[in-house]
């Protein structure tokens, strides 16, 4: 079969909106939020429904092309960063809201659904989904399912496999595997939580089924305003040792506030301040009084020089959008943004924050800090221009530094963006290879071939090894769209 007939196959499926084959549309296809790292895929294709979709699967497999899936594109470690010559295979066209359940507090949506649309689709039922991305108003629930994502609430609420209960899935063959209607002790093993955060390695999620959470009876947003950052550092790591529990800690550094405030993120935030610390606590009107009654005390003992608590919901509402436009505010001081995404000991934010600009400044890079800091998710925020290649190589090593550094305090080297191909040199460092074996085994027995996502997450030394050690072999059957695993002529991944 021809790449023509091949095109001509996947168009007869998913009709003439659902194909993307023009070269210059297929640009905006070409990376996700890393956008250093690029590729040009064959196609792009859009099923509307579960469906369509196991019938594109089926085509490409017996084509033996690889396979790139891709919710909004709003990812940073390059998940969905398409393989030349592969196909991409997106859940765009599928945004509906198939059910809201609120006895049993469930929604059944369609993956290409957007984060904040599926909380404003249930807040009649005083319901709301919790995690939120700082890319809610953009990122999909699939794509937050692949990337097991996190948000500033998810200090308090837990990350996306908390709060999914059952997947649709097509497989790389097209076959359909329906898991939203186990009980709810399940038997045999637990495939639900083995694929989410699996990073499209292990099949393409067409439909969700989440788990919705009550609205709180109050709410209380403060902004503790701070001379430097380790004061902001310290209140965190000693709220965190008084065991409260606000529902999320978010620290913001001083170019940060500059950026944000001088763009449509304005949020009010004090240009003065070398760092801010945005809290909020929800829940029963007594637990809230006293869990923000301690924390000023702590923000205050810490030396905070103010701390102010929003005036209604709006002020609520604006003091969030700042802090979730921060990345995006980003390109005032550069043309590009390196979003780092490592997660340390709490108890070590202040020295892990301070080396962070340290390795940064003898880079000679603009960094901005913006994180987490409940969950010790730190987003180093390195500032660059990618055309200019010595740039790009300084901040690539300030990363892979950061992540090292991380990894030996006693981290990890993801909290909520994934692997990817931007953390591939480092997962030999996280993991011993009986490790890396055991994850390519779990691969294998969904992509035999190994067509989906090829390239990503896993190290390529790490499955060629498991390979050599007798798992069957990677179908040749692609070798049109590509040469070998990776329809590349490299082997590996571009760095």
């Amino acid at each position: 079969m021809t790449t023509a007939g091949l095109l001509r196959d996947l168009r007869s499926i998913v009709g003439p909106r659902g194909l993307v084959d023009d070269p210059t549309w297929l640009v905006p296809y070409e990376s996700d939020g890393l956008a250093m790292q690029r590729g040009r895929p064959l196609c792009a294709v859009l099923p509307r429904d579960t469906a369509q979709a196991a019938a594109v699967m089926a085509r490409l497999a017996r084509a033996g092309v690889p396979v790139v899936s891709r919710g909004a594109g709003t990812g940073l470690s390059g998940g969905a960063t398409p393989v030349e010559g592969g196909a991409l295979v997106g859940t765009a066209r599928m945004r509906d809201v198939l059910s809201v359940d609120p006895v049993d507090r469930l929604a059944r949506v369609q993956a290409g659904v957007v984060n904040v649309e599926l909380t404003a689709a249930c807040a009649a039922h005083g319901l709301f989904y919790a995690p939120d991305p700082s890319s809610q108003q953009a990122c999909t629930i699939g794509g937050n399912v692949a990337e097991n994502s996190g948000g500033p609430h998810c200090f308090k609420y837990g990350a996306t496999t908390r709060h999914v209960e059952g997947l649709v899935i097509v497989t790389a063959d097209g076959e359909v595997l329906d898991l939203t209607g186990a009980p709810v002790d399940p038997d045999g093993l637990d495939l639900v939580g083995l694929f989410v955060g699996s990073e499209g390695l292990l099949g393409l999620a067409t439909e969700v089924v989440v788990r919705l959470t009550p609205l709180p009876e109050a709410v209380e947003t403060l902004l503790a305003v701070f001379p430097d950052l380790d004061g902001a550092c310290d209140s965190v790591s000693e709220i965190i040792a008084q065991r409260l529990e606000p529902s999320a800690l978010e620290i913001l550094d001083r170019l940060t506030i500059e950026a944000v405030e001088d763009s449509v993120f304005a949020a009010g935030y004090p240009r003065e301040a070398e760092a801010v610390l945005l809290i909020e606590a929800d829940g029963g009107d007594a637990e809230v009084a006293e869990v923000v009654a301690r924390i000023r005390a702590i923000v205050e003992r810490q030396g905070a020089l103010e701390v102010r608590s929003a005036r209604g919901a709006d002020e609520r509402k604006l003091l969030w959008a700042g802090r979730k436009g921060a990345f995006g505010a980003m390109g005032r001081v550069a043309p590009d943004l390196y979003v780092a995404d490592v997660v340390v000991p709490r108890t070590k934010l202040r020295e892990i924050v301070a080396r962070t600009t340290e390795i940064c400044r003898e880079q000679r890079l603009k960094l901005a800090n913006v994180f987490h800091a409940g969950d010790g998710n730190l987003h180093p925020n390195i500032c660059y221009d990618r055309r200019d290649e010595d740039e790009v190589a300084r901040v690539l090593a300030a990363g892979h530094a950061i992540m090292q550094m991380c990894v030996a305090a006693g981290g990890s080297l993801t909290g909520e963006h994934g692997v990817g191909l931007e953390k591939l040199p480092e997962m030999e460092l996280a993991f011993a290879p009986a490790d890396l074996r055991a994850m390519c085994d779990a691969r294998d027995a969904w992509d035999p071939h190994r067509r989906l996502n090829p390239g990503k997450l896993l190290p390529v030394r790490a499955c060629r090894e498991r390979r050599a050690a007798g798992a069957p072999p990677a179908s040749s059957a692609g070798a049109p769209f590509g040469s070998g695993e990776h329809g590349s002529s490299a082997g590996e991944p571009p760095r």
